[in-house]
């Protein structure tokens, strides 16, 4: 697969996720959805779910980016493939996972961001908050001082008191909270998708000062 560097980062972004985009990313070649567009309506697929893909194909198509701590890393790509149908909409998935894993990631008929295994579970309201959640777990990794991975129960013993949610990952299943000195990301998507509670983790990034929570993010990102 070639790649390129990126010259067209996505708007919408984050400074933080911007600059994690720009300087980290790069761009695969992809094939066009519109290329595959008379062989997807033969298949029942309608026009305007292939308007949808060819739209996430334009902003995020071939987007690498480096892998996060959860999920075996996350796709290893970003671009549309697969679209199927339910009760719910029509569901595609979002890009290859990096490794063999036993779900998908898979956009949702209301464009969330998220895991299909034995059950849907929504990681993010947003391709971009995954997007700014890769960007903070890569950031709070370079400054915290100390950091901690819990599972299980053990989350449960996490005090979040005087901590506030970062609002620009767009959490659902997996979220962040910013405290006076660190940061806490919680990951419940694989608990929920494989009906494995075990599965919940947090990491806790310690000893952080105010760029280290923050990254010239202001409150609302």
């Amino acid at each position: 697969m070639e790649v390129h560097l990126i010259n067209d980062i996505p708007d919408g972004l984050t400074r933080r996720a911007a600059s994690f985009v720009g300087t980290h990313g790069v761009k695969a070649d992809v094939r066009a959805v519109e290329n595959r567009r008379p062989w997807l309506l033969e298949r029942g697929v309608p026009g305007e779910v292939i308007d949808r893909l060819s739209a996430f194909q334009r902003r995020w198509g071939g987007l690498v980016l480096p892998p996060g701590p959860q999920y075996d890393g996350g796709p290893g790509h970003l671009n549309p493939t697969s679209p199927e149908e339910d009760s719910a909409g029509w569901w595609f998935e979002a890009g290859p996972p990096r490794t063999a894993l036993p779900y998908s990631f898979v956009i949702s008929p209301s464009g969330e961001f998220g895991i299909q295994g034995y059950e849907w579970a929504s990681l993010h309201a947003t391709v971009e908050g995954w997007v700014e959640s890769l960007a903070l777990s890569h950031h709070a990794s370079l400054y915290a001082k100390q950091v901690t991975r819990l599972v299980g129960d053990d989350i449960e013993g996490i005090d979040l008191t005087g901590y506030e949610p970062v609002r620009e990952v767009k959490g659902l299943a997996d979220t962040w909270w910013r405290g006076p000195d660190s940061l806490v990301a919680l990951y419940t998507g694989e608990a929920t998708a494989m009906s494995f509670p075990r599965g919940r983790t947090a990491l806790i990034y310690s000893g952080l000062d105010e760029w280290g929570l923050r990254g010239g993010v202001d409150d609302d990102g």
